[in-house]
């Protein structure tokens, strides 16, 4: 099995493979063992086809290499599957085609939601707000992955909506306050005042466009507004 198959398995798999085929996969069963808990045949039955659409979140690709027998403690996904992962900045936008077009072919076309496709940037307190604004980055972001996502319904990838992570600067679980992913500014310094980013003006302007309504109106765009 390739590298990137084995993660896909160990990462997503461990989640759609007990919905479509009632077990994990049989891969993540040969390394990770009596870690994995056992399905009974009536928890089975009941858990193949228990989904209405799949959540599917993402944010880079991961270029994914062997690595040695892991003994620790501290085993994970990765450490389970025997794999080394390094990322690209920015994301990896074929990545996400690649990814849409792997779940249509593996688990039969599924009805698919875009649940969380964003990216961050470091909250550096020396900018001015009109620095910390001009957000440029991430307009290249969601125009690369936002036409991977158009390619990829073109190819009868059956996506029905899409949720940019997101529409406010927030706390986020593993990084807190360090990070901002909002394509609104947030000035937590003074009672959280908000300020449209460049990518907000520019997804309005998307949204607004005729062309673009002919081009991406298969499928739906939401704000996240978790802060």
């Amino acid at each position: 099995m390739l590298h990137y198959e084995l993660w896909i398995l160990c990462s997503d798999g461990k989640f759609v493979e007990p919905l479509t085929s009632g077990d994990y996969p049989q891969s993540m069963r040969s390394l990770v063992g009596s870690r994995l808990p056992k399905f009974t045949k009536e928890q089975s039955k009941l858990l193949i086809g228990s989904f209405d659409f799949l959540g599917l979140n993402y944010y880079a690709g991961y270029y994914a290499s062997d690595a040695p027998q892991n003994n620790s403690v501290y085993a994970s996904y990765t450490t389970d599957a025997g794999i080394n992962l390094s990322s690209e900045r920015n994301g990896v936008s074929i990545g996400f085609k690649d990814l849409l077009l792997y779940t249509k072919k593996k688990y039969d076309n599924p009805v698919i939601y875009i649940t969380e496709n964003g990216v961050d940037e470091f909250n550096d307190p020396k900018l001015s707000l009109a620095e910390a604004l001009n957000d440029t980055h991430r307009i290249d972001y969601y125009n690369r992955h936002l036409h991977y996502v158009q390619s990829s319904i073109d190819n009868g990838v059956k996506v029905k909506g899409f949720f940019p992570w997101t529409l406010l600067d927030n706390f986020e679980w593993s990084s807190g306050y360090s990070v901002r992913f909002g394509i609104t500014y947030v000035d937590y310094n003074d009672r959280l005042k908000r300020y449209p980013k460049l990518s907000a003006h520019w997804f309005k302007s998307f949204l607004e466009s005729t062309e673009n309504f002919r081009s991406y109106s298969s499928f739906n765009i939401v704000f996240n507004s978790i802060m």
